[in-house]
């Protein structure tokens, strides 16, 4: 069976020899050893690892059968959370999503909107001006039940679903996925009779797109996820089976070899407006797996062609400290060509016919030898197509290829103690008790 994510690393050969891509593809095959054997640093967190092929029949089915429950009781699921906890759903319901289905008038599932990954007050205030006049569900995420984002969130939505619905269809509209047995949303949950889906204690927030963090939301959605496991399934099977040039092992190589070379800035890039919030998960998964103990590639993303009104310059001639990284989609779901303009005062008449993703496509090819002239590396990642299966297949592709990436870098990839201080400091300026000296000592500094 042929790779079912590609790897193409033809656009980057230039900037480094045979024998050093060489001793970078050994680090990399022993810190992907490393990685499926347990032995590293991290490793109680690699639940994550073997999950695709492990998630059973009934767990999704028990997605499924809330979802058809919700389908006919509520016109909006809000799923509450932040990080790891949202960033999955989101990426994933983006991309397979009408790129205007706010515009367009049918009936389905419920739409999936978002809260607690952040604390504006406008933003929640906006919210529930729109949970006012709809018929709503509610999907809570948080291992402990005490980050502030998400729990300031739910104590709000909780409170107006609290005024509208008896106690036993608050219970009916609100699910929490949390921890098996502790922590405030779990024994919340329990008191108020909610129903629970566990977050696995082996597998941290930024790596479980595939638990219920990710898959339950995406089901009460409508989204196929059965498809994405398969293809996270397919592509662990291809990526735990030992042979040479595994494109994830490759993929983690390579960014780390050009690391070394100073290419301190990973460029994200997609073609496809729908990739914007996977760009999003990505930073994430990257950013704080790698970016510890003063090491790490910076990971930044860009949607061209857009940005390459914006960013374009500085991409080809600012600092030459950045390298790039290609999500390409081989074919697009839809086709439509340009038209002949018989005035032609754009002068574009030599496009007539030809299928604008033709356009896109040449734009890419031609930007990537732009860039590459003008001393950015370039590196793709190709899918046939953008579905369910082929999401599925990257979201594992890139897990598997930070655990093994971070491993070459030498650092734990699933702890995050700095994620910590802003914590220390919001709560000491709040009023939080026992904060109290911190709070003396931070105003101090304001």
């Amino acid at each position: 069976m042929s790779d079912i994510v590609k790897i193409n690393l033809s656009g980057a050969t230039g900037f480094f020899s045979k024998e050093q891509s060489g001793l970078f593809l050994e680090e990399a095959e022993k810190a992907r050893n490393i990685l499926i054997n347990s032995e590293g640093r991290g490793n109680d967190f690699l639940g994550w690892v073997r999950l695709p092929s492990s998630i059973g029949r009934g767990d999704i089915d028990s997605y499924k059968k809330i979802a058809r429950e919700w389908r006919q009781i509520a016109e909006v699921v809000v799923v509450i959370g932040i990080g790891g906890s949202y960033l999955g759903a989101k990426a994933a319901k983006e991309a397979l999503t009408h790129s205007f289905k706010h515009l367009k008038r049918e009936e389905g599932y419920p739409e999936l909107i978002f809260a607690g990954q952040n604390l504006s007050g406008e933003y929640m205030a906006e919210l529930l001006d729109i949970l006012k006049e709809r018929r709503f569900a509610v999907i809570v995420i948080s291992k402990s039940g005490t980050t502030t984002e998400p729990a300031v969130a739910f104590r709000i939505i909780k409170e107006l679903m609290e005024s509208r619905y008896t106690k036993e269809e608050v219970a009916r509209r609100i699910v929490a996925v949390t921890d098996s047995s502790k922590g405030a949303l779990k024994e919340v949950a329990d008191k108020e009779g909610y129903r629970c889906f566990v977050i696995p204690d082996d597998i941290g927030g930024r790596f479980s797109v595939l638990t219920p963090v990710g898959l339950f939301p995406l089901a009460c959605g409508g989204f196929d996820v059965d498809s994405l496991v398969r293809g996270a399934a397919d592509t662990e099977a291809q990526l735990l089976d030992n042979t040479k040039n595994n494109p994830a092992v490759m993929y983690a190589a390579i960014r780390n070899l050009l690391y070394s070379q100073g290419k301190k800035i990973e460029l994200l890039v997609n073609y496809t407006p729908k990739l914007t919030y996977f760009s999003e998960w990505w930073k994430q998964l990257f950013g704080e797996s790698e970016g510890k103990e003063g090491k790490g590639i910076f990971p930044g993303s860009v949607n061209f062609t857009s940005d390459l009104h914006s960013m374009g310059q500085y991409i080809q001639e600012g600092e030459r400290s950045l390298f790039e990284t290609v999500l390409n989609v081989e074919k697009a779901a839809r086709e439509i060509s340009v038209p002949c303009d018989e005035q032609n005062l754009d002068g574009l008449n030599f496009l007539a016919g030809k299928d604008v993703e033709e356009c896109n496509e040449m734009a890419r090819v031609g930007t990537a030898i732009a860039h590459q002239d003008g001393g950015v590396p370039n590196l793709v990642i190709s899918i046939p197509v953008l579905n369910p299966y082929y999401l599925g297949a990257l979201f594992y592709f890139f897990e598997f290829s930070c655990g093994v990436s971070a491993y070459i870098l030498g650092v734990n990839p699933f702890d995050q103690p700095g994620v910590e201080d802003y914590k220390r400091n919001m709560f000491a300026l709040l009023g939080k008790p026992g904060y109290e000296e911190l709070a003396k000592k931070l105003k101090e500094k304001i």
